[in-house]
């Protein structure tokens, strides 16, 4: 295999990677230590830590991370490793404590990470060198993401400042969690960030999200449409206006807010549901009868938001769906799907788990099929990387873009470290 700066120098713009970015161990490795290690990753919502005690753990390649709300209602973050001899503390994805107890011999540290108990480590035991080691955890309008990295990128103040006031309206203080799904994609996890951040495979692999979602949202070529598509597209593009001027108008900001080169890239947008306009479900009428927030119009269309390396996320008037993705191996991904919903609705009486579910768990299955797809292509001989559309997937080029510059400015900066030596 080439060497893995060969590969960054050769990258074409305009095209996909080349096959050892999807199926190489050693990329792999490198993704994990540079990309999801020094990055701010999305990993939970507030809802999943409503009540002091509440705790969740997250594994990112070979670390496991644990979030811990506190009785002051903030959200730590620890690496899930006992500093006496390296047991794991908290063994489950969920669960409810008081302080941090390893089940191992008993060490015990408080909400701040600080060790308190240790028995039988004699009198000149010094229990303030080995309190647990944090991570930094970023709440944006109570989507979670941590970073490993000792100096995190500053840039996500800047996500915070723009994104708040799009998220805050959805008021997920005050959600539930409905359901959360694990899928493992058999796919690398840049073929299913990739995938998601296109719709040129949505007519014909989705044809529930479909209903909801215009593929004209996500762009379009305008010298490919015949007479009757045009017509389709100026119907949508006078909505796309229309909605985004009622929306700012009652205090939604709506319009595209693209950051997608930044170290901590994002990027967000409301669209326009199509029919009864209101939900991403079949009907396109609302999922759950309770509305989020101060929301009495159910017709406030879908606030997407994108970021990364690793998550996506919509806001309707009703529900809410966050998406997490985490690398498993070079061929398997996880990508974590939670649905929000007021937490006051009850299921049976303001919503159906069923109609609230159906349309991203079978567009969900829908991509991991074609990721998976994706991924047997780039192990066989006569791949090499193609084309995008410049219409339908500048985002899929601004993905890979960002991504290959992050790893140039790791080798850049190691560089510079060893001449300094």
């Amino acid at each position: 295999m080439p060497d893995i700066k060969q590969l960054l120098h050769r990258r074409e713009k305009g095209k996909s990677l080349e096959a050892p970015f999807y199926n190489a161990q050693d990329i792999l490795d490198l993704d994990i230590e540079v990309i999801f290690g020094q990055h701010w990753i999305f990993v939970a919502t507030e809802p999943e830590l409503p009540e002091p005690g509440d705790c969740v753990t997250v594994e990112v390649g070979q670390a496991s991370l644990l979030l811990l709300r506190g009785d002051d209602m903030q959200i730590r973050g620890f690496h899930n490793v006992c500093r006496h001899r390296g047991a794991r503390l908290i063994d489950e994805r969920a669960t409810t404590i008081g302080n941090i107890v390893c089940r191992y011999h008993g060490w015990t540290y408080n909400e701040d990470g600080e060790l308190i108990l240790a028995d039988h480590m004699g009198a000149g035991f010094d229990k303030s060198c080995h309190g647990l080691k944090s991570i930094h955890v970023r709440s944006i309008a109570g989507l979670v993401f941590i970073c490993l990295a000792e100096n995190a990128p500053d840039d996500i103040e800047e996500m915070a400042r723009v994104m708040e006031p799009y998220i805050a309206p959805h008021d997920i203080a005050n959600c539930k969690v409905a359901h959360t799904s694990d899928l493992i994609e058999d796919g690398n996890w840049k073929l299913t960030l990739e995938n998601n951040r296109e719709c040129y495979h949505c007519e014909g692999n989705h044809p529930q999200l479909t209903v909801p979602l215009s593929e004209f949202g996500f762009g379009f070529s305008p010298d490919e449409t015949d007479e009757r598509r045009s017509e389709d597209i100026k119907n949508y593009l006078s909505m796309l206006e229309n909605d985004h001027k009622h929306w700012e108008s009652c205090g939604l900001p709506s319009a595209e807010s693209d950051h997608l080169a930044n170290v901590t890239g994002f990027r967000t947008m409301r669209l326009p549901l199509m029919r009864e306009g209101e939900s991403h479900t079949l009907d396109t009428k609302v999922a759950s009868k309770k509305l989020l927030g101060k929301f009495t119009d159910a017709r406030l269309g879908g606030l997407s938001f994108w970021t990364h390396p690793n998550s996506w996320h919509h806001f309707m008037s009703d529900h809410i769906v966050t998406f997490s993705v985490i690398p498993l191996s070079p061929d398997k991904t996880l990508v974590r799907t939670t649905w929000l919903v007021h937490k006051d609705a009850h299921e049976g009486e303001h919503y159906s788990l069923d109609n609230l579910l159906q349309v991203w768990k079978m567009t969900n299955q829908q991509d991991a099929d074609l990721v998976r797809l994706a991924q047997l292509g780039t192990l066989t001989p006569a791949y090499e990387p193609g084309p995008y559309s410049e219409y339908t997937e500048p985002h899929v080029e601004a993905f890979c873009d960002w991504y290959i510059k992050r790893l140039h400015d790791h080798f850049a900066s190691n560089t510079s470290e060893l001449a300094a030596e």
